[in-house]
């Protein structure tokens, strides 16, 4: 499985960004995919994942309202959509994938991608 994060940047607060995550290397029916973050000096978080069947999501309360996850089945791509953006949100987002469901820990994902870089300027 191979998994490529893009879409990181530097935005104002208030602003938007759309972080991409495209998928490859076997098919991705049943798996959950999830978007973690991790700040600068700290651990990393979850933020939201969605069944690849796109039944089910789950956010963290600190981005409910603000973010939202989608998938492509057709191109093989999560998305994760941040409106609304603090100086809080600034980290390093990770794209990550697991046959389970809806899996909000880290432990609980076997496939992960290569980070982007969110900057999010006050």
């Amino acid at each position: 499985v191979q998994l490529q994060a893009s879409g990181g940047g530097l935005v104002q607060a208030g602003g938007s960004l759309r972080l991409s995550c495209a998928a490859s290397g076997r098919p991705f029916s049943g798996y959950t995919m999830g978007w973690f973050r991790q700040a600068p000096g700290k651990e990393r978080m979850f933020v939201a994942a969605i069944t690849w069947s796109g039944g089910s999501a789950s956010y963290a309360d600190s981005v409910k309202g603000r973010f939202t996850i989608s998938r492509d089945k057709a191109k093989n791509t999560v998305y994760l959509q941040m409106n609304n953006l603090e100086a809080e949100d600034t980290a390093v987002y990770y794209c990550a994938a697991d046959h389970s469901f809806l899996t909000t820990t880290i432990e609980g994902y076997d496939y992960w991608g290569q980070g982007t870089l969110v900057t999010v300027s006050s």
